[in-house]
């Protein structure tokens, strides 16, 4: 059987046998919410707002007495009770009635999969010559990239489905934001921005003419076709902008939460900012005058020294990217419990207020924090593990172990390349 459909195409069908199989009895997304780390807070009952608010607990009114009287008026207590909300830790039981847990679990314990079939991959191509198969946990990377996608998508048709338009006015700002910054990226040198779109445009079109030349296709614009892409690229980054809008603006809150909430741990609150901070590192290690040339020809008084060589640089930024989404996984349940504090910290604001309040209100409130969790779960670790299985899926796709050897950092031309190559010369 190996030698007939190849050993990676039968780990991956036992790994997707086993998630099929084991979803139901172990599942890494469950552990994370469940493990009994987060707690949520309870909302009070009536009769406790009412032994509270020092009064009695009203008797319900007969059917007889509401078809007399209509409904009655709902139960109010002050706002400045001495409410304590109860904590209990998150089950099983409490998370499967939330709403997004069957995606979130589903996808959280495919990226665990994947991951594994991706770390299998490399470790078997440092063995095996990679040019003679396909690497596997590519494919496997880019189906975990596709999925977030429709999983953000989810989540931003549930804002767009909202009877308030303030959401769905957000999205779009946030989109067209990111299409005027994708347009302006488009138009900056590589001197500046190491992005790599002239070279792979320059490529990509030689090749494409060569080969509509050989089908037969006298007519062929370059420039036309060039802005058409880069048009479809600044598309495609509004639409990923728009469904980054609220997950960026969760993250800001609950890591702010999250930072106030640790203010005794120095130390968690270090990793909170590094976390925070990590999208800015990323950027700049982009920056062509400021990470390659400056490691590649160090000043160091009047000559010059190479601290790191071009395809170490590569590799190490890599690590980069890599090092700081694990790190952000590993924060999650301080982000978590940062958010589910949301409720006490309402009931503490609502104490400062004067006036009354219905008690349903109080139970809503206190509620919805909890409804919201697995909402917020993905809001959080989805942008993650689409930059995360990107990268993973860039890199892989070299097909080389650049992780562990720099210098085997080669590119083959492609066959249309040596076709434009040994094409006549007029």
């Amino acid at each position: 059987m190996l030698a007939l459909i190849g050993v990676q195409l039968v780990v991956s069908l036992l790994a997707a046998s086993i998630m099929q199989r084991m979803a139901p009895h172990c599942s890494f997304a469950r552990w994370l919410l469940c493990n009994g780390s987060l707690f949520r807070f309870k909302h009070p009952s009536e009769g406790e707002l009412c032994a509270l608010a020092g009064k009695q607990m009203p008797s319900k009114p007969s059917k007889r007495d509401r078809r007399q009287n209509g409904d009655s008026k709902p139960l109010t207590v002050p706002k400045d009770i001495d409410l304590h909300l109860e904590k209990a830790p998150v089950s099983v039981l409490d998370a499967l009635v939330l709403r997004f847990f069957l995606e979130y679990q589903w996808l959280i314990d495919f990226a665990v999969y994947a991951m594994g079939i991706y770390l299998f991959t490399e470790g078997y191509f440092c063995v095996v010559d990679p040019a003679k198969e396909v690497h596997i946990g590519a494919i496997w990377c880019v189906l975990t990239v596709l999925c977030c996608l429709k999983t953000l998508h989810s989540l931003m048709g549930h804002y767009f489905r909202s009877d308030e338009g303030g959401e769905r006015s957000v999205c779009l700002a946030f989109g067209f934001l990111s299409l005027l910054v994708a347009m302006l990226v488009l138009v900056v040198r590589e001197d500046y921005l190491e992005f790599g779109l002239e070279p792979g445009f320059n490529s990509l079109f030689d090749n494409l003419e060569v080969f509509a030349k050989h089908q037969g296709f006298a007519e062929w614009s370059v420039p036309v076709t060039k802005l058409t892409v880069k048009l479809g690229l600044a598309a495609i980054c509004a639409f990923i902008g728009a469904l980054l809008a609220f997950p960026g603006l969760r993250l800001a809150q609950t890591h702010l939460d999250a930072v106030q909430m640790n203010s005794d741990r120095p130390f968690i609150q270090m990793l909170l900012h590094m976390s925070f901070l990590a999208p800015v590192v990323v950027i700049v290690l982009w920056i062509k005058p400021i990470a390659r040339d400056f490691l590649g020809n160090a000043p160091m008084g009047k000559t010059s020294v190479t601290l790191m060589s071009s395809a170490v640089f590569d590799s190490v930024r890599l690590w980069t990217v890599v090092v700081l989404c694990c790190l952000r996984l590993a924060l999650t349940r301080y982000h978590m419990q940062a958010y589910l504090n949301l409720s006490q910290k309402w009931v503490d604001q609502m104490k400062k207020e004067a006036g009354r309040i219905a008690a349903i209100d109080i139970q809503r409130k206190v509620t919805r924090v909890f409804c919201y969790l697995t909402i917020v779960t993905l809001q959080y670790m989805v942008p993650v593990l689409l930059i995360l299985f990107s990268t993973l899926a860039l890199k892989a796709l070299e097909w080389s172990c650049i992780w562990l050897h720099p210098s085997s950092h080669q590119f083959k031309p492609s066959s249309l390349s040596l076709l434009k190559k040994s094409r006549p010369k007029p």
